[in-house]
């Protein structure tokens, strides 16, 4: 990726300390994010806290100073070193109050939180409720967050599904077979999409676009009549479990013969991409700089390659769509 010039760090900062948090699902590049959290604080004078397991972690106490050492050789590794979790008793307003409480107890005046729609809603809740500042930095491999092109993880995760793909083409081709890869992506085939192309895949099914098991059966027909022994089929998981298997059962009553691969959390871990350390980097960063201006209650994300501030308010709840003309080019490539 590009260079991409963070906000500059003012000169009058309006804030002493921060903590950060990973919250939600983990997703490759989110140490990369902690890690410039911290160092960015500690070279301009913020003192810097780190919160283990998200929001259960905070209301449990677990809140320690950070120092340059603690985010030592971390850039590399998959996963959060804070660790991660789901904490559904944090949409209830006077637990979010506790939190607050706490963390001002600390002596904390913002906080990080990196993770995705849901952990965003926690944090606009709390800086809405209790005043405690806080900006979100999108870590989710889904990339389906609302005002950002590009979210920590998301590269990661396609690199990871293309190759296995990669792998599950050359046994494909040499036994003439039909196989069906589902990859993550619930509500969002961004995943499925940017795997589908880079894979060179035949068919790719993802939530946001109608695709019938007939219109598969033609696709799979028209590489026939090219003379194709071979085919992949992209399957993004959707809201139901075992999208691909189903699929696979009805491809095999209209006489195919496909197998089936679910790569599942596989594309969460591994060794983040450079693309994926360079965005947790400088999204880590930016979230610093504009809550030491004064600026919260947003997300920290990136548009157009520049880094950009949106409020909550026009993050939340609301879903990216898949481009069209990105859909439109998968089409024409697999005919």
């Amino acid at each position: 990726m590009a260079m991409i010039t963070i906000p500059e760090f003012p000169k009058t900062k309006k804030l002493k300390s921060l903590a950060v948090l990973t919250s939600g699902g983990d997703a490759p590049g989110m140490n990369a994010a902690v890690r410039a959290v911290v160092r960015y604080s500690i070279a301009n004078d913020i003192e810097v806290f780190g919160i283990m397991k998200g929001y259960s972690g905070l209301l449990e106490g677990q809140i320690e100073a950070m120092k340059l050492s603690s985010v030592a050789n971390i850039i590399q590794r998959g996963g959060t070193v804070l660790k991660t979790s789901r904490c559904p008793e944090f949409m209830k307003k006077q637990v979010r109050k506790e939190a607050a409480y706490i963390l001002e107890r600390k002596g904390i005046e913002g906080l990080v939180v990196i993770g995705g729609d849901g952990s965003f809603a926690g944090a606009s809740l709390l800086e809405k409720e209790t005043g405690f500042r806080t900006i979100g930095v999108p870590g989710t491999i889904d990339n389906d967050i609302f005002g950002t092109d590009d979210t920590i993880g998301f590269d990661t995760a396609v690199n990871t599904a293309i190759e296995a793909i990669d792998r599950i083409r050359d046994t494909a081709s040499s036994h003439g077979r039909l196989f069906l890869v589902e990859v993550m992506g619930r509500n969002s085939g961004f995943i499925a999409l940017s795997t589908g192309i880079g894979g060179g895949a035949e068919t790719i099914v993802v939530p946001e676009a109608e695709m019938t098991l007939p219109m598969i059966r033609k696709s799979i027909e028209r590489g026939m009549n090219r003379g194709k022994t071979s085919s992949i089929i992209v399957v993004a998981e959707g809201p139901k479990p075992g999208l691909a298997t189903r699929i696979g059962r009805g491809l095999e009553k209209a006489g195919f013969d496909s197998k089936i691969c679910t790569l599942g959390h596989i594309q969460r871990g591994g060794v983040p991409t450079a693309h994926d350390r360079m965005l947790g980097s400088v999204l880590g960063a930016a979230a610093v700089a504009y809550l030491a201006s004064g600026k919260s209650g947003g997300m920290v994300g990136i548009t157009r390659n520049e880094v950009a501030f949106t409020p909550f308010k026009e993050v939340i709840g609301k879903k990216k769509t898949l481009p069209k003309v990105a859909m439109a080019l998968a089409e024409i490539l697999a005919t």
